[in-house]
């Protein structure tokens, strides 16, 4: 979440877009004023401009381009080109200049950047503009020093127009300024997940070879505190050598359960691992949950031999918070089965449970759907899983899966991932 008053735009942002609008207006004039021939206080028009020029030119020169503007302090900016417009079209015919759409510009700009309030500021002020230019207004340049009179249906029609366009413009831009935060978050939640996913594996391997290196000198220490025991001098000495001796047995216990681990007997071993080894590592955390029971199958096409994967911390996180999901909400039973055949993979987490709820199935995956029936009644007390399927379904996409969810027949929810067999499977060596 954002500090209180800290905004999202940046001073050259906003010293950019004045700079454009600026030299749009100024191109405006100058086709209208030299090239058309249209009569307008110009004087004043161009005297309007420059004051925005040095205010914009002062704007740049005081402030380091990368800060980032208060909310305040960009309402207040962006309110002036809001007023600055608005007199340049009360100047140049009001709301039937068609270039009454450049109000649109710093409404975007605030609906991208600011939070509601501001922007519901700023947008009822170019909404209020607009409608005072269709009824306050010098006439509309034309040329020869003719006076171009509008009916009054036309210049409310005109108002209304640009306002429906500020209100959709805004809206869209809004709408599509809050998903990108959303997933902008949710996106260093799961780089941050993986990262520490990969550290654990990392360690695991580490381990490994430690408790290889290790082996050797406490053998060593060993084998001297035996000797210094019974050549012992003192019934002290003889008393540290046997501390000695067993400390080493402990430290050598400790290694000898390190290397009887699956998969970390050695690196190469470590970095892959059999779909049978995978599956129970995924559901060995969940395998003494209460009134539940987690089950595990490995089936695969008739003539093809089970492939060795990847160990791959992304698809062993992912599988993890599927399986957990499930667990939370089966009424007795979650059955993961893995598949293979000749040119793929897949995974299936299926549970008993009420399945997912039909307003969210087609949105899964994103950031924040947090609705299941039966969330009160998680085993965990879990009663959302938005960001935690988004990560898990980015963080295997990223491995070359294709993720699905759906629900069961009769019920009960289904989530599946496949893999090219190519992208996960490690070759024998």
């Amino acid at each position: 979440m954002r500090g209180a008053g800290h905004g999202r735009l940046r001073m050259r942002t906003l010293v950019t877009l004045r700079w454009t609008l600026i030299l749009g207006e100024v191109a405006i004039l100058l086709i209208g004023g030299v090239f058309l021939g249209f009569k307008a206080p110009y004087a004043i028009c161009f005297g309007l401009i420059g004051v925005a020029a040095w205010i914009n030119l002062l704007t740049g020169v005081a402030s380091p381009g990368q800060r980032m503007m208060a909310d305040w302090e960009a309402t207040a900016q962006l309110g002036f080109d809001i007023a600055q417009i608005s007199i340049l079209l009360f100047l140049t015919g009001g709301a039937a200049n068609p270039f009454i759409l450049m109000l649109i510009a710093p409404i975007t700009l605030a609906a991208a950047t600011l939070p509601l309030k501001p922007l519901l500021i700023l947008g009822g002020a170019a909404v209020a503009a607009s409608v005072a230019l269709a009824f306050f207004h010098l006439p509309l340049p034309a040329a020869g020093g003719a006076t171009m009179n509008f009916p009054l249906s036309f210049m409310i029609g005109a108002a209304a127009a640009n306002v429906a366009g500020i209100g959709v413009i805004a809206g869209s831009v809004r709408q599509a300024a809050q998903e990108s935060i959303r997933m902008a978050l949710a996106l260093d939640v799961t780089q941050t997940v993986l990262s520490r996913e990969q550290r654990l594996s990392a360690l695991g391997a580490l381990a490994a070879a430690a408790a290889h290196e290790l082996g050797t000198p406490l053998a060593t220490i060993a084998i001297v505190a035996k000797e210094l025991a019974r050549e012992a001098p003192t019934p002290q000495v003889k008393e540290d050598a046997d501390l000695l001796i067993a400390q080493a047995a402990r430290c050598r216990e400790i290694l000898r359960r390190l290397t009887d681990a699956p998969a970390e007997a050695s690196d190469e071993v470590h970095e892959r691992m059999s779909l049978l080894q995978l599956v129970h590592e995924v559901i060995e955390p969940h395998a003494g949950v209460k009134g539940v029971r987690v089950e595990a199958i490995v089936t695969g096409a008739a003539g093809v031999q089970s492939p060795d994967i990847w160990r791959m911390p992304e698809v062993l996180h992912a599988l993890t918070s599927f399986v957990e999901n499930a667990v939370d909400f089966a009424t007795s039973e979650v059955l993961i089965t893995a598949r293979f055949d000749a040119v793929s993979v897949s995974m299936e987490v299926r549970d008993d449970g009420p399945g997912f709820a039909p307003e969210v199935l087609a949105k899964l995956g994103e950031p924040y759907v947090t609705t299941r029936p039966g969330a009160e009644g998680s085993r965990t007390g879990h009663i959302g899983m938005g960001l935690g399927f988004f990560i898990a379904k980015t963080l295997l996409e990223r491995t070359g899966a294709a993720v699905t969810f759906q629900n069961g027949c009769p019920r009960g929810a289904v989530v599946s991932a496949r893999w090219p067999r190519a992208r996960i499977e490690a070759p024998l060596v």
